[in-house]
């Protein structure tokens, strides 16, 4: 095992459950959590024995790799050397940040989403986005099992911002564009209307559109949609929409 995976497993070794945990899961639960912006692959990983279930077929098309022999530390060895060290960052980053400004035992209500260079079957490189939805965790915040979706977006872009974005779901406020060295900002947070709005957006509705959709003023939207573009530090909504795919919140 490279010494950088077995910093990544450091990270998530303090981290992980004492004993297994159980969720029950559906194919149907796991299609619904993802977002596809290009060719995709899946899989559950069990942070307790670092054991997968649930491979999609996918990831033979992808990595090269047999979806029933495949293993937790082929998958890290696909992620091109250059980037394991944000990967490393990012995971202990995520860590501190959930203790330290949202809360850990709510971690099972947000995606996590970054993205680096991932190995494809041919032995080039391309830029994938990672998303993770815990699924299951101990009484003590213990992680437990986890839903983690790889997705290829070079077709939309080659340029890595490095920066990390969570998600909320059932309503929590979601974090855009959080850089690993910069301290944490208010004005990162977005509400739930606003991502509301971000998704309507990328469906292309208009002001109007979206006012009648959500029940409030054009005016309203306006404004949100103004808040939203100095929030995410983006020049127009074509940039907006396309840093939200990258994402994974549209």
């Amino acid at each position: 095992m490279l010494p950088e995976i077995q910093g990544l497993h450091d990270v998530w070794f303090t981290n992980r459950t004492v004993s297994k945990t159980n969720a029950e899961i559906s194919f149907d639960s796991l299609t619904n959590s993802i977002i596809s912006t290009g060719p995709f692959s899946f899989y559950i990983i069990d942070f307790f024995d670092m054991s997968l279930s649930h491979v999609s077929p996918s990831v033979y098309e992808l990595h090269g790799f047999d979806p029933k022999t495949v293993t937790f530390n082929d998958v890290l060895g696909a992620i091109h050397p250059e980037d394991l060290d944000f990967v490393i960052k990012a995971e202990d980053f995520l860590t501190k940040f959930f203790f330290q400004n949202v809360g850990r035992e709510k971690l099972l209500t947000y995606k996590i989403s970054y993205c680096y260079r991932g190995r494809l079957k041919n032995g080039e490189y391309a830029l994938f986005n990672h998303q993770a939805l815990m699924l299951t965790m101990d009484d003590n915040g213990g992680y437990g099992k986890s839903l983690n979706i790889h997705t290829r977006i070079d077709h939309l872009t080659n340029n890595n911002t490095y920066k990390i974005s969570l998600i909320g779901l059932n309503g929590e406020p979601s974090f855009m564009n959080l850089s690993l060295d910069k301290a944490y900002k208010q004005d990162q947070k977005f509400s739930k209307r606003e991502i509301d709005i971000i998704k309507l957006m990328g469906s292309g509705l208009s002001n109007n559109e979206i006012a009648d959709r959500l029940f409030i003023s054009p005016l309203t939207v306006k404004k949100h949609r103004n808040n939203i573009l100095a929030k995410s530090d983006s020049k127009n909504t074509a940039e907006l929409i396309k840093n939200c795919i990258f994402q994974g919140i549209i």
